[in-house]
């Protein structure tokens, strides 16, 4: 059993899939106060941040805590989570026809154990088609999405190809940390 310190929906599916046990609850951060140049950068700050804010309210004593950020990026820009739906479909455009990368950074803490990792997952998409990318922005399911990226729903038909984890692309790379668990 490990403590998920995400509000993350997808996260906590990804867990479970993988059977491993959790509680999931979170403390906020202000990922706005972030200033970072580069993507890496950018996730390792985020997590960071959350992983302090975590860590002094719950330890790690009672169950082993997992922190978790993913950030987008194409054409050489962090594409953040999308405000609102013009802020939506410019990201989206942006990502149509590109190599995208998806960077995820953990940490895993248990008392004995500190796991940071930072993984990542290229994909190589076809260009949108403009009804589909209007379809996708009306069902409201980009919200919340780093990127506004659904590589397990909306993109999943434009991709020509894939290097790395698909649970990283959504936010968690179970790989990587199952046999820590």
């Amino acid at each position: 059993m490990l403590r998920l310190a995400s509000a993350s929906i997808t996260r906590a599916e990804l867990l479970s899939a993988a059977g491993i046990s959790f509680i999931q609850e979170s403390l906020d951060f202000d990922e706005d106060s972030i200033i970072a140049t580069s993507p890496k950068n950018f996730v390792y700050q985020a997590t960071m941040g959350k992983y302090k804010v975590n860590l002094a309210r719950f330890g790690c004593d009672d169950f082993p805590l997992l922190v978790a950020d993913t950030v987008v990026t194409a054409q050489g820009k962090i594409l953040r989570k999308a405000k609102n739906e013009a802020d939506a479909r410019a990201i989206l455009e942006m990502q149509s026809g590109s190599d995208v990368a998806i960077l995820t950074c953990m940490v895993y803490k248990t008392p004995r154990l500190e796991l940071i990792d930072i993984s990542s997952t290229h994909y190589y998409f076809d260009r949108f088609d403009p009804e589909d990318v209007e379809r996708y922005i009306q069902s409201g399911e980009w919200k919340g999405k780093a990127g506004a990226c659904m590589v397990e729903g909306f993109c999943k038909p434009y991709i020509r190809e894939t290097r790395g984890y698909e649970s990283t692309a959504m936010g968690l790379s179970v790989e990587v940390l199952k046999p820590f668990i």
